[in-house]
């Protein structure tokens, strides 16, 4: 499955990078995420849930990180297990730009995901996948619009792991949208 769109969002790009990368930001905004666990700069380890139709799954995942263009752009690989559910594996391309007074992020991905999740209906899958994309974006935009100042930079380790954090929530939204899109698209 491919998927790409664009949201806008209330903040100059800056500060939507360091929401994007904020732990806590992250976790606010990804609904059913347990936790998230830097292995390196570039690694990830998240837990997190996911329901779609009858289906309910406890998701262990790992995101790899490259080609990082502070604050521009970045990729992800994620590879997800369900159990019995399923997996699901994808790639996802974000890029942030400037849009008015706000910043759009466009991203473009790409999933495969196996199970019982590929044997929900497509009405089921698209809907949750719309949904989760649709969650997290408004979870963003109220933690963003809400703010009249932009936060101060925080200290360079700081930020470093709040741009990892932000990248993998983002990544771990999408992929889940697109694994739901996946298994409940026609045959």
């Amino acid at each position: 499955m491919e998927m790409s769109s664009s949201r806008s969002v209330p903040a100059d790009v800056e500060t939507t990078w360091r929401a994007l990368n904020d732990p806590e930001t992250l976790k606010a905004c990804i609904a059913g995420c347990e936790t998230v666990e830097r292995v390196s700069d570039s690694e990830y380890r998240v837990v997190m849930t996911a329901r779609v139709g009858p289906v309910s799954a406890k998701f262990n995942g790992r995101i790899l990180l490259s080609d990082v263009v502070p604050p521009t752009s970045y990729a992800m690989k994620f590879e997800g297990q369900g159990g019995a559910a399923g997996f699901a594996n994808g790639e996802v391309y974000v890029s942030l730009k400037p849009d008015g007074s706000g910043t759009l992020i466009e991203y473009q991905a790409k999933a495969q995901v196996g199970g019982k999740l590929a044997q929900v209906g497509s009405r089921l899958v698209d809907g949750a996948a719309a949904k989760v994309a649709d969650d997290f974006f408004a979870r963003l935009v109220e933690r963003l619009g809400g703010a009249s100042v932009a936060p101060a930079l925080p200290p360079v380790a700081a930020k470093a792991t709040r741009r990892m954090w932000l990248r993998l929530a983002l990544a771990v939204a999408i992929l889940i949208a697109l694994a739901i899109y996946w298994l409940t698209r026609p045959a």
